[in-house]
């Protein structure tokens, strides 16, 4: 045991080697953290500093979708905002399509079929220099699914620039990542437009490339949008659409307008809809329009035959603030007809429960696509057969509205400052509404199978150097754990005070691990390091093991063992001969505070016992076959 301790921290001594220690915490920090907190753009307490600051843009978008080829064709403007006090000499585009580009890096297998040319740049300015996009242009690199400009004129501090393109480019059919093509004339559309990459204040341009795995990390932009489908299609997308009078019938633009008002689901496009011809405006062409401000992206769906259910709910009682809620489905989705309300329902949830705060933004769309996957006001999720998918997917998704769109979190680096939130957050909801399913336990004992393995990676390892189960593990199952027992150990008033104070600081902005371990530190009053570190930093895992004794005095002396390392509750039930059981010892991940590995008590039990058994189900553990004693 001895040697295997030795080499756990020989690992983490490894693994963190170029890290340095804040005097004023005991969490190993980078050194490009550390230069942000010297140079006043974040602190040791977590809050924003006073030189923080974020880039921003306008983006005025125009849009074409042509069904029966798959083309997008669009242009776009974009005023981008150098708030920052470093002068740009370049500018990093996104081009998220080049994901299909041949020759280009990808997680996931593609169909032939699905492979191209990637995005199709016809026009490009930069603050009026016209740049040649036929591959000759010294100026232009374009790598992966990067396109990065130099710059003539270099972009100075605290002052903006314009840029205008056109571009296009084919949706997916077969190989559906996040987005595409889900029958003939049905659409998910995201990752669609030229996007100017985050610059910040850790590193600069993010020129991480898009490969299929690692998802967001935008600066929150305002949005106008138009969309042009052909005649019959209904279209639904981030933002609050401008001009409902224009695109659809007046039998769906009553109903559309009766769901703003209405408490109850309304049906507002049914099967017979379509058949009367009774959809949308009577024109060759329609364009939607759309607007979204302070967003961190823009997504769409369409489709001439989905079904649509919605209404509307005050999320703000002080406001009086209200979000309109749709389900947009396939006739033959059956879990789908259920789902604006369930949407509802997981909203309010949200919004007054846990995080227990206002939904924050002014609709929210579930489109049946594909997969599970969220855009701010849009999700994009397969229909699935049982009750306890649809709650799960539909609650998890929505929840992604907090993080990482409220929170503005990079996914790219750190996927479970996102994904962990949304596992968790909805455990509450989810056991109310999924018929008995234990989404905890699910977590647990998927956490249980991976724990303690080679691919069980410390959270702080950067996402986008992970793969397969060691990324599943990272951002999901791992954290997932970690924040519910941190919650269980602060108590639920106090750890709501804490998220809470953490989610004002950074609503809006961007957040980083550090941010959020300095914030829950300050809000409760604690030094968490004792729980950040394992949870967070080292290679440990949930292993407790039981032994219990009769003493002289005719007690039980109980005790547990950490194994694993890492600090999780615990819970002892007496099962007794007369078939009745208790639990007769509930700690919090607390009990392992100050460093001990054997926490030990004596009970003086009420009955003859029969067994003794250690854990639940939601509490993670590799090893069950040490988890009980008879007597």
């Amino acid at each position: 045991m001895k040697k295997v301790t030795a080499l756990l921290c020989l690992s983490v001594v490894i693994l963190f080697s170029n890290y340095t220690y804040s005097q004023n915490s005991s969490l190993p920090i980078p050194r490009n953290i550390e230069k942000a907190i010297e140079k006043g753009t974040r602190t040791l307490n977590g809050a924003p500093g006073p030189n923080y600051r974020q880039n921003k843009s306008d983006d005025t978008i125009k849009v074409e979708i042509d069904p029966p080829t798959r083309k997008i064709s669009g242009e776009e403007k974009i005023v981008y905002y150098n708030n920052s006090p470093d002068t740009l000499k370049q500018i990093v585009i996104r081009l998220y399509q080049d994901i299909l580009r041949k020759g280009n890096m990808r997680d996931f297998e593609v169909d032939p079929l699905d492979i191209n040319d990637g995005v199709t740049v016809t026009k490009l300015v930069v603050g009026g220099k016209q740049f040649k996009m036929d591959g000759t242009d010294k100026d232009i690199s374009r790598a992966g699914t990067n396109l990065i400009i130099k710059l003539d004129k270099p972009l100075a501090p605290k002052s903006k620039t314009e840029i205008e393109t056109s571009w296009s480019f084919i949706i997916s059919k077969i190989s559906n990542i996040r987005m595409g093509t889900y029958d003939s004339t049905s659409f998910f559309v995201s990752y669609f437009y030229p996007q100017v990459a985050v610059y910040d204040d850790i590193d600069g341009w993010d020129e991480q490339n898009y490969t299929g795995q690692t998802e967001m990390y935008n600066d929150f932009n305002n949005y106008n949008v138009e969309i042009t489908t052909p005649k019959k299609f209904t279209l639904w997308a981030t933002g609050v659409l401008q001009n409902p009078e224009e695109v659809f019938s007046s039998k769906t633009l009553e109903q559309y307008k009766k769901a703003h008002e209405s408490n109850d689901v309304v049906r507002i496009i049914e099967e017979k809809d379509y058949q009367a011809g009774l959809v949308t405006a009577d024109k060759e062409k329609l364009t939607y329009k759309f607007k979204a401000e302070h967003v961190p992206d823009f997504a769409f769906a369409t489709s001439d035959h989905y079904l649509w259910d919605a209404s509307t709910l005050v999320v703000d009682k002080e406001t009086g603030r209200k979000t309109f809620i749709s389900a947009a489905y396939n006739k033959n989705s059956k879990d789908f007809y259920g789902v604006a309300e369930l949407a509802r329902k997981a909203i309010e949830s949200f919004s007054t429960h846990i995080p227990g705060w206002p939904f924050p933004y002014p609709s929210m769309t579930v489109f049946n696509g594909q997969g599970g996957m969220e855009y701010p006001m849009m999700v994009n999720d397969s229909s699935v057969p049982e009750l306890k998918g649809t709650v799960h997917l539909t609650s998890h998704e929505i929840c992604h509205t907090y993080f990482p769109f409220f929170m503005g979190i990079n996914e790219r680096k750190y996927a479970w400052m996102d994904e962990g939130w949304a596992t968790m957050l909805p455990f509450d909801f989810q056991a109310a509404n999924a018929g008995g399913f234990d989404d905890r336990a699910d977590n647990a004992g998927s956490y249980s199978q991976f724990a303690g393995n080679e691919d069980d990676i410390p959270l702080m390892v950067l996402s986008y150097d992970l793969r397969g189960a060691g990324y599943r593990t990272a951002s999901y199952r791992r954290p997932g754990a970690a924040y519910e027992f941190l919650r269980q150990t602060l108590g639920d008033d106090l750890f709501i005070k804490c998220l809470h104070k953490y989610m004002s600081r950074w609503n809006g902005k961007h957040p980083e691990p550090y941010d959020f371990f300095f914030t829950f530190n300050e809000a409760s009053g604690q030094n968490l390091d004792w729980y950040f570190k394992p949870w967070f930093f080292e290679r440990v895992y949930p292993d407790l093991s039981l032994s219990a004794k009769k003493t002289e005095s005719g007690e039980l002396n109980i005790s547990i063992t950490n194994k694993g390392g890492m600090p999780v509750p615990v819970i002892v039930k007496f099962y007794y001969d007369d078939g009745t059981n208790e639990t007769v010892i509930n700690k919090t991940a607390e009990v392992w505070k100050d460093g001990k590995i054997i926490f030990s008590e004596n009970v003086n039990p009420k009955k003859n016992v029969k067994k003794i058994e250690l854990g639940t189900a939601e509490i993670p553990d590799v090893d069950l076959k040490n988890n009980t004693a008879a007597f």
